[in-house]
C-alpha cells in the first residue's frame, strides 16, 4: 500500500516533477550553450590573433625585400629610361609588355598589340600572351590604367618628381616615385604580392605544426636563409616573383584536404584548380613544380596514407586547373606535351585500375606494377602527345637533364650549363643552410615523422594480429578507405625530397628546396611529433635553444643582405640606347646578345629578331643563327645568316667575344661543340671588331658596344 501511495503521488504530481527536471535539463542545457558559445568564441579570437600576425609579417616581409631593391639599386633616384635599362634580360623582355598595356590608347588595344605581335620575332607575328606568361602584365596593366583614371577623374596627385643630379659630367634626369610611375607601380605590387606569400607560409606552418611556433619557426628561418630562398628583391619581374605564392597556396589545400578526414570533392577541386590555374598563368616552370606534387601524392597514395577519393580530389583539381590554363593561355601546346599532362594521365589510369591491380594480393608486387606502369606510362604519353601534336618546344629541358649525366652536349645545352644557376648546386650554399641549422631542422623533423608513423603503424599491425583480422589479407592490406592519420607529413616528406633532387641537379631550383625546408621546421614545434618530451616547457626551451643557435649565423645573414649598398648605372648601354634612339628609324630591325635585346625592345620599341625567353624551338633556331657572330665561321656566312632574318643592325657586345664563365665556356668555344670543322679558326665577333668591312660597316662604338650596319 505504502509504495502503491508513493507512485500515486509521483502520478498525481508528475507535472511538477516534470517541470522541476526539465528546470534542470534547461539549466545544463543554457551551460553546454554557453561553453559552446565561450568555445566560439575563442577559436573567433584566436583566428583573428593569427590572421592578424601573418598580416603583420605580410607587411614586414614587403618592406624588407623593397628596402633591399631600393638600397641595390637606389631606385627613387633613377630616371625611367634607367629604371628601365636596370631591368635586364627577361625582365626587361616582361616589363615591355606591361609597357605596351598601359600605353595604347585602350585597354583593349594593349591586349590587342601583345597577342598580334611582331616586334618580339620580326617578321614573325606572334601571341606574346599565349608564349611567354604574361597575364601579370594584363593583370597590372589594366590595375594601373584603373587607378590613373580614378585618382585623374577626383585630381589626386599619384606621383612626385625632381631633378637628380648624377655628376661625373652627366646629364641631370627627372625622376619620380609613387604609384603613378609606371616601375614603381609595377614593382610595389609585386613586392606586396611576395609579402602576402610570407604571412601564407607563416599560416602554413602554423597548420601544419599545430601550433603557434611553427608557423613562427618557419618565418624565422626563411629570413635567417633569405637569399637562399628567393630572388624577388634583386629580380622583381621575373616569372617565379608572380607564380610561386599561387603554389605556396595551392600547396596548402593540398595539405588540408590530406589531412582531413572526409574532405567534399567539388569544393577542394575547385580550390586545387583555383589555385593551379595563376600559378600555370604565370610562371612557364609551373607544370614541372606541379608534377613532382602529383608524384609526391601519388606515393602517398601507394604507401596506402590516402584512399583513392583524396588522390582523386587532388588530380581532378589539378586536371581542371590545367585545362582552364591550356585555355587561357590560347591553347598553348607545351601544356598539353607536358610531362605534367603525361603524369596526371598516367596516374589517373593506374588509380582506376586499382581493383585489378590489387588481384595481386602481394604488396610488393603491387608496388614494383604500379612503378612500373607510372615511370613506362609518363614518358610513354609524353612522346606520344608530343608526336601526336607536333611539339618540341620543351626538348631543351631533356637535353639539359641529359647533359648532366653524360658526355652529351649541343650549342643550346652549353648555353645553360655554363650559366651558374643552372649548374649543380654549389657547396656554398649547402654549407649556409647547414649553419643556420635549416638542413638540420628539416633533417630531426623528418626523422621525427618517421619515428611516430612506424610506431603507429606497428601499433595498428599489432592490434591487427592480435584480433586476428590479418587472415583476411585483402581487407587489411589493400582497404585504402580506412583513414590514417600523418598522410599530409608522408606528402610532405616526398615532396621535399623531390625538392631536394631539383636543387641538387639545378642550382636555380633551390627557390623551392630552402623555403620548404623552412616549412619542415615547423613540425619541430608539433606536440603530436614530439610527445615523447613530456614536458611542454622542456619542448620550447630546446626549441628556444634551437633558434639561439640558428640565430648566430642568421643574424648575421639578415644583416648582411641590410649592408648591401648599390646605386644603378650603365652609361655604355644608356649612350647605345640614346643613339639607337636618334640614329635609326622605327622599323629598323636588330639582332645580337639576348639580354641586349630585350633592353632594346623594351627602351627603343624597334623590331628584333631574337630575345631572352629560350623555351621555343623556333627561338632557339633563331637565336642559333644570331650567335654565329661568335663562332669562327667564314663572315659571309654569319652576315648571310642575319640577311635571311631580315636584319638590318647587328649588335656586338665585346665582352661576349672573350668572356669565360669556366673552361669550354667562352662562346666561340660553345660554338666548336656544333661548329668542329672550323674549330682553331679565329671567331668572327673578333674579326668584325678589328675590320667589320665589306659585308658590315660600323656605325656606332663605345667601350661594350658595336653597332654593324649589315652592307646589303
Amino acid at each position: 500500500m505504502a509504495a502503491h501511495r508513493r507512485q500515486h503521488a509521483d502520478a498525481k504530481n508528475g507535472k511538477s516533477y516534470g517541470l522541476a527536471n526539465s528546470g534542470k535539463k534547461s539549466r545544463k542545457g543554457n551551460e553546454t550553450k554557453e561553453i559552446k558559445s565561450t568555445v566560439n568564441f575563442s577559436k573567433i579570437a584566436y583566428t583573428i590573433f593569427i590572421i592578424t600576425i601573418a598580416a603583420g609579417i605580410s607587411y614586414l616581409h614587403r618592406n624588407y625585400v623593397s628596402g633591399m631593391f631600393e638600397r641595390d639599386r637606389h631606385f627613387s633616384h633613377l630616371s625611367s629610361l634607367e629604371r628601365e635599362l636596370s631591368f635586364r634580360t627577361e625582365m626587361g623582355l616582361y616589363y615591355s609588355y606591361f609597357k605596351t598595356v598601359i600605353e595604347t590608347d585602350t585597354y583593349i588595344d594593349g591586349i590587342y598589340s601583345i597577342s598580334h605581335d611582331n616586334v618580339t620575332e620580326f617578321p614573325d607575328t606572334i601571341n606574346t600572351l599565349k608564349r611567354f606568361n604574361l597575364y601579370p602584365e594584363v593583370l597590372l596593366g589594366g590595375l594601373y590604367r584603373l587607378y590613373e583614371g580614378i585618382n585623374s577623374y577626383f585630381g589626386y596627385q599619384t606621383k612626385q618628381c625632381w631633378t637628380v643630379n648624377r655628376g661625373e659630367g652627366l646629364s641631370p634626369v627627372p625622376s619620380c616615385v609613387g604609384l603613378g610611375d609606371p616601375a614603381y607601380f609595377y614593382i610595389e605590387n609585386i613586392f606586396a604580392l611576395n609579402g602576402a606569400m610570407m604571412g601564407l607560409f607563416f599560416l602554413f606552418g602554423t597548420y601544419l605544426s599545430g601550433t603557434l611556433f611553427g608557423g613562427i619557426l618557419t618565418v624565422i628561418f626563411f629570413f635567417y636563409n633569405h637569399g637562399e630562398g628567393t630572388r624577388v628583391q634583386w629580380t622583381p619581374p621575373l616569372r617565379e616573383s608572380f607564380g610561386y605564392p599561387f603554389f605556396v597556396l595551392e600547396m596548402f589545400v593540398v595539405t588540408h584536404v590530406l589531412r582531413n578526414r572526409n574532405p567534399s570533392t567539388v569544393k577542394y577541386s575547385l580550390l586545387i584548380a583555383i589555385a593551379c590555374v595563376p600559378f600555370m598563368l604565370f610562371w612557364q616552370f609551373a607544370q614541372f613544380a606541379l608534377l613532382t606534387q602529383t608524384m609526391s601524392v601519388f606515393g602517398t597514395y601507394v604507401l596506402q596514407f590516402i584512399d583513392r577519393k583524396k588522390i582523386k580530389i587532388i588530380l581532378l583539381g589539378q586536371m581542371v586547373g590545367l585545362l582552364i590554363s591550356y585555355m587561357l593561355l590560347f591553347r598553348n601546346e607545351m601544356l598539353l606535351t607536358s610531362f605534367y599532362a603525361a603524369g596526371l594521365i598516367t596516374v589517373s589510369i593506374i588509380v582506376l585500375l586499382e581493383p585489378v591491380i590489387d588481384i595481386l594480393r602481394f604488396r610488393l608486387i603491387i608496388w614494383i606494377g604500379q612503378g612500373t606502369m607510372l615511370l613506362g606510362g609518363t614518358v610513354g604519353c609524353k612522346i606520344l602527345l608530343s608526336k601526336v601534336l607536333q611539339v618540341q618546344d620543351d626538348a631543351h629541358i631533356g637535353d639539359i637533364f641529359r647533359s648532366k649525366f653524360s658526355d652529351f652536349r649541343n650549342f643550346h645545352t652549353m648555353l645553360y650549363i655554363c650559366a651558374a644557376e643552372f649548374d649543380f648546386i654549389d657547396q656554398n650554399t649547402l654549407v649556409l643552410l647547414n649553419k643556420t641549422l635549416l638542413i638540420p631542422s628539416a633533417v630531426v623533423a623528418l626523422l621525427a615523422i618517421t619515428f611516430t608513423v612506424m610506431k603507429r603503424e606497428y601499433s595498428d599491425w599489432r592490434k591487427q594480429e592480435s584480433q586476428e583480422i590479418h587472415s583476411d589479407y585483402k581487407n587489411t592490406i589493400n582497404d585504402h578507405s580506412k583513414y590514417k592519420p600523418h598522410a599530409e607529413l608522408i606528402y610532405h616528406i616526398l615532396q621535399v625530397l623531390a625538392f631536394t633532387v631539383m636543387a641538387v641537379l639545378i642550382m636555380r631550383l633551390k627557390l623551392f628546396f630552402t623555403p620548404h625546408l623552412c616549412l619542415m621546421a615547423s613540425l619541430l614545434a608539433s606536440r603530436d611529433l614530439f610527445s615523447f618530451i613530456n614536458k611542454k616547457e622542456w619542448h620550447f626551451g630546446l626549441l628556444a635553444l634551437l633558434l639561439a643557435g640558428a640565430s648566430y649565423k642568421g643574424v648575421g645573414n639578415i644583416q648582411a643582405q641590410m649592408k648591401i649598398l648599390g646605386e644603378f648605372s650603365n652609361l655604355p648601354m644608356e649612350e647605345l640606347v640614346e643613339w639607337v634612339q636618334h640614329h635609326t628609324v622605327p622599323n629598323d630591325v636588330f639582332a645580337g646578345p639576348m639580354p641586349t635585346m630585350a633592353t632594346i625592345k623594351l627602351t627603343t620599341k624597334r623590331f628584333i629578331v631574337n630575345h631572352p625567353h629560350y623555351e621555343d624551338a623556333g627561338l632557339r633556331a633563331r637565336t642559333l643563327q644570331v650567335y654565329s657572330m661568335f663562332s669562327r665561321k667564314p663572315v659571309d656566312v654569319v652576315k648571310n645568316n642575319l640577311l635571311q632574318l631580315k636584319v638590318d643592325y647587328a649588335i656586338l657586345e665585346n665582352s661576349w667575344c672573350v668572356r669565360r664563365t669556366r673552361p669550354g665556356c667562352s662562346m666561340p668555344e660553345i660554338w666548336d661543340v656544333e661548329d668542329k670543322e672550323n674549330q682553331g679558326k679565329t671567331p668572327v665577333c673578333e674579326i668584325l671588331r678589328e675590320n667589320p668591312e665589306p659585308h658590315f660597316k660600323r656605325v656606332f662604338r663605345n667601350r661594350h658596344y658595336d653597332v654593324l650596319k649589315l652592307v646589303k
